[in-house]
C-alpha cells in the first residue's frame, strides 16, 4: 500500500505526472490495474485547483525572489501553449486539449494543459473533461509501454 501511495504522489508532480509514475510502478513490480488507476487519480486530483488558482499563484510568485524564475517560466510556457490552442479556437479546441494532454511528449500533460486552459479562460467543466480524457489516453499509452516492456523482459 505504501508503494501505491508513492505512485500517487509521483503522479501528482508537475512534469513527471503519470508519465513517470507508471514506469516506476512497473519497475517496482506493482499490480498493473491498481497502478494505472492510482496514477490517473493522482494526476487528475489537483487539476481543478490548478485551473482555478494557476494564474493567481503564478502572478503572485513572479514577483517573489525565489519563485520568480520558475513562475515566469511557467507563465511563458502556459501562454505559448495556450496561444497554440487558442489558434484552433472553435469546437475542436477541446479535442486539441485532449490530444495535447494525451500524447506523451515532453512539455505536454495535465499540468500544462490545465494552465493553458486557465490562461485561455476556457469553460471549466469542458476543460476538466478534456484533460481527463487526455490523461486517460496518456495513461493507456504509457501503461502499454511500461508494463508491456516489463512483461516482455520478465
Amino acid at each position: 500500500m505504501d508503494k501505491l501511495f508513492l505512485i500517487l504522489l509521483v503522479s501528482m508532480l508537475p512534469v513527471v505526472e503519470l508519465r513517470g509514475a507508471l514506469p516506476i510502478a512497473a519497475g517496482m513490480g506493482l499490480p498493473e490495474i491498481p497502478s494505472l488507476l492510482v496514477a490517473m487519480i493522482g494526476n487528475l486530483m489537483l487539476m481543478p485547483f490548478v485551473f482555478i488558482y494557476a494564474q493567481r499563484f503564478l502572478e503572485w510568485g513572479s514577483h517573489k525572489k525565489y519563485l520568480s524564475k520558475f513562475c515566469n517560466w511557467l507563465i511563458k510556457k502556459g501562454r505559448r501553449c495556450g496561444e497554440k490552442l487558442h489558434a484552433k479556437k472553435s469546437s475542436s479546441i477541446y479535442l486539441a486539449l485532449i490530444l495535447f494532454v494525451g500524447i506523451p511528449i515532453p512539455g505536454t500533460g495535465a499540468w500544462t494543459g490545465t494552465i493553458a486552459a486557465s490562461f485561455l479562460d476556457l469553460d471549466f467543466k469542458k476543460s476538466i473533461a478534456s484533460i481527463t480524457c487526455g490523461v486517460l489516453l496518456a495513461g493507456l499509452i504509457i501503461f502499454s509501454l511500461s508494463f508491456g516492456t516489463v512483461n516482455m523482459l520478465f
